[in-house]
C-alpha cells in the first residue's frame, strides 16, 4: 500500500512552445526583454514609494505590495520559461515543479486580494472622503495587507500539498510553459474528482468573490463620480480609478479563463497564451499603467532623478 502511494515520476518535461522550433530564438529574445523591463519597472515603483514620504499612504503602499507580487510571480515563471525557449525541451525535477506551483498559487492568491483591497481603498476615498481616514486607517490597511498575503500562503500550501500527494506514474510531459495546477493535474494517475470540486469552489471564492466586490465598489464609485459638479474633479477621479480597473480586467479575465475553464475547454496552445497574459503582460503593464497615469508617481520619479543628477554633479 505504501509503495502504491509513491510516484514513479521523478521529473517532468516542460514542452513550452516546442511545436514552433523556428520561433524559439525570437521568443527567447522578446520574453527576456519583457522580463527585464518588468523587473526594472516594478523595482522603480517599490523604490519610489519607499523613499518618498508623501507616497506613504494606503493607495501607494497597496501599489508597492502589488509590485512585489508582480516581480515575484514573473521571477517564478519566466526564467524557467526562458530555459524552455533556449533548449526547446527541458526537464524540471518533481520538487522544483511543485515549488513553482506553490509560488504561482501563493502570489496569484495574494494579488487577487490586493486588487480587492485597492478597490475598497478607492471606494472609501471617493464615496466617503470625510470618513476615509477612519475607514482606511493604519490598522485597517495592515489587516488587509496581512490577510492578502496570508490567504496566498494558505492557498499555495493547501493546494500544492494536495496535488503533490497524487501518484504520478507517467507520462511526465507537461504541455504548458510552467507547472500550473491544471496542467500538472492532467498527469495524475488517480481519481482527482474530489480535488477538482475543491479547486473549483476555492477558485470561485478567491477569484470571483473579490471580482464581484470590485465591480460593486466601482459601480458605487461611478455613481459618486457622476455627481461631482466639477469637470476637472470628475476627470481626476476617473483617472485615479482607470488604472486599477485596467489591472483588474487583465488579471481576473485571464485567471478566470485558466482556473474556471472546463477540463477540455481550450487547446494547449491557447492555454499557454492565456497563462502568458497574467504571468508576463500584467506584471509588465502594471508599472506603466500606474506611473504614466499618476502625477504623484511622476513627481516622485523626477525628484529621485534630480537627486541622482545632483549627487553625480558633486
Amino acid at each position: 500500500m505504501k509503495r502504491q502511494n509513491q510516484s514513479s515520476v521523478v521529473e517532468f518535461i516542460l514542452l513550452g512552445f516546442s511545436n514552433f522550433p523556428e520561433l524559439q530564438a525570437q521568443l527567447f529574445g522578446v520574453f527576456l526583454i519583457i522580463y527585464l523591463a518588468t523587473l526594472i519597472g516594478n523595482a522603480i515603483i517599490i523604490v519610489l514609494i519607499y523613499v518618498d514620504q508623501r507616497l506613504h499612504i494606503p493607495m501607494y503602499l497597496f501599489l508597492q505590495n502589488l509590485s512585489v507580487v508582480d516581480m515575484s510571480i514573473s521571477a517564478v515563471i519566466i526564467p524557467e520559461m526562458l530555459v524552455v525557449f533556449s533548449t526547446e525541451k527541458t526537464s524540471i525535477s518533481f520538487v522544483s515543479c511543485f515549488a513553482q506551483m506553490y509560488f504561482v498559487l501563493f502570489f496569484g492568491g495574494t494579488e487577487c486580494c490586493l486588487l480587492g483591497a485597492m478597490a475598497y481603498d478607492r471606494f472609501a476615498a471617493i464615496c466617503h472622503p470625510l470618513s476615509y481616514p477612519m475607514m482606511m486607517n493604519k490598522s485597517v490597511f495592515m489587516k488587509l495587507v496581512i490577510f492578502s498575503w496570508a490567504l496566498g500562503f494558505t492557498l499555495g500550501t493547501v493546494q500544492t500539498s494536495w496535488v503533490s500527494s497524487f501518484p504520478f506514474c507517467g507520462p511526465n510531459e507537461i504541455n504548458h510553459i510552467s507547472c500550473e495546477t491544471p496542467a500538472v493535474l492532467e498527469l495524475a494517475c488517480s481519481d482527482t474528482y474530489l480535488f477538482e470540486i475543491y479547486a473549483f469552489t476555492g477558485t470561485v471564492l478567491i477569484i470571483l468573490v473579490p471580482f464581484l466586490l470590485i465591480l460593486l465598489s466601482y459601480t458605487r464609485i461611478l455613481l459618486a463620480i457622476l455627481k461631482i459638479p466639477s469637470t476637472t474633479g470628475r476627470q481626476k477621479a476617473f483617472s485615479t480609478c482607470a488604472s486599477h480597473l485596467t489591472s483588474v480586467t487583465l488579471f481576473y479575465g485571464t485567471a478566470n479563463m485558466t482556473y474556471l475553464q472546463p477540463k477540455n475547454g481550450y487547446s494547449p496552445e491557447t492555454k499557454k497564451l492565456i497563462s502568458l497574459s497574467y504571468s508576463l503582460l500584467t506584471p509588465l503593464l502594471n508599472p506603466l499603467i500606474y506611473s504614466l497615469r499618476n502625477n504623484e508617481m511622476k513627481r516622485a520619479f523626477m525628484k529621485l532623478w534630480r537627486r541622482r543628477i545632483d549627487l553625480q554633479t558633486y
